[in-house]
């Protein structure tokens, strides 16, 4: 029996809702998951079968219920099942809000939704993302937001309940080196022997600032030695990227997905996060915890994260970008004063005893019976 379920009744039930899988709020919902059975949660994770395989919610404890993506429109009748009797129902970023509020048609129970970062879309889908927007933060009992800024937009839209609610980000520990790959052999498979080593990390879409990086990248082949800078992730300006990089003989590697960034951040010299819409970026999370120097647009979300543990420039402004990449370089009493403001940096965010903790509180205080006055 639940300890959060009052005597004599069932467990609390809750259903968690994913979308297409990704990368951060499926970690989240993983550990989530784990968190809420330990403390006799009967949790349902609906989210796309292969979320499952790489997440393994089954393996927490949980139940899984597989669920098509966004796209399919069976998806919303497969959730309306899934939620049938459920306590409460906490869905995860906006098309997964969406369908759940879909799913849950007129009943009664508490929507809690978790904007974990900002849907990104130009044109005509841009007008129907705030469409969505404004449906799932009225619809929702409360919205939950990684940062300050998603918490605001929430309440801009409509919301009726917004907070601030930072995740853990699961999984991560300081950096410690592999005795079988030590940070040179990382180096060298890279193609960054006797040159820094700059990383960037994230899907490779506009809103990453990626035209930002490439044109500061011009100035550092004017450094000695040429700095490479190595870009993981995969996404839909990778041909473009990739011509530019080409085209005007840039110091720049693109090496799409890795399961390796821990390692593969622990032997840069400095990371780099050029987007101009970052929330509660994950790359600069990982940066500060391998205790790498972290170069970052200064944007509200990146600012609340990070504080003064990172170098913070204009968003924009490749110039900015590239002299702050090119005074660290030189700079190595710098660096290790970031490194240290780092780790303490890292030690204030929360953990995920303490994500769950608040989460579950928030979950008691729309199903527990209110007192009669």
């Amino acid at each position: 029996m639940s300890i959060h379920s009052p005597h004599g009744q069932s467990p609390l039930r809750t259903v968690q809702v994913l979308g297409g899988g990704n990368a951060t709020s499926s970690a989240h919902v993983r550990s989530l998951a784990a968190g809420l059975v330990a403390r006799g949660v009967r949790v349902t994770v609906c989210a796309p079968t292969e979320a499952d395989h790489t997440y393994d919610f089954t393996g927490t404890g949980a139940e899984h219920v597989p669920v098509p993506r966004s796209s399919d429109p069976a998806s919303v009748k497969v959730l309306r099942a899934a939620c049938t009797d459920a306590d409460l129902v906490h869905a995860h970023g906006l098309h997964a809000s969406f369908r759940a509020v879909l799913a849950l048609g007129g009943r009664r129970t508490p929507l809690v939704v978790t904007w974990h970062d900002r849907a990104y879309a130009e044109g005509a889908r841009a007008h129907l993302l705030r469409l969505l927007e404004r449906r799932v933060a009225k619809a929702a009992s409360v919205v939950l937001g990684t940062t300050s800024g998603l918490v605001d937009r929430a309440r801009r839209t409509g919301a009726r309940d917004a907070r601030l609610a930072p995740v853990a980000l699961p999984g991560v520990r300081p950096a410690e080196e592999d005795p079988e790959r030590p940070r040179a052999k990382v180096r060298a498979e890279l193609g960054a022997i006797g040159r820094p080593l700059l990383m960037a990390v994230g899907s490779l879409e506009r809103h990453r600032g990626y035209d930002v990086l490439l044109d500061a990248s011009r100035a550092w082949r004017l450094l000695d030695p040429v700095p490479l800078v190595v870009v993981v992730g995969e996404g839909p300006l990778r041909a473009d990227l990739q011509r530019r990089i080409e085209d005007e003989e840039l110091p720049v590697r693109l090496i799409g997905l890795r399961d390796d960034v821990g390692e593969l951040l622990a032997a840069a010299d400095l990371a780099v996060l050029a987007g101009e819409e970052e929330a509660r970026s994950v790359a600069a999370q990982e940066a500060l915890h391998a205790r790498v120097p972290l170069v970052a647009a200064r944007t509200g979300g990146v600012r609340e994260l990070v504080g003064d543990a990172a170098e913070l420039v204009p968003p924009g402004d490749a110039d900015a970008l590239g002299d702050a990449v090119a005074r660290l370089l030189d700079d190595p009493g710098r660096c290790e004063r970031l490194r240290d403001l780092g780790t303490r940096q890292a030690a204030m965010w929360p953990t995920e005893d303490e994500t769950v903790a608040q989460v579950l509180s928030v979950y008691d205080e729309l199903t527990q019976p209110q007192p009669l006055i």
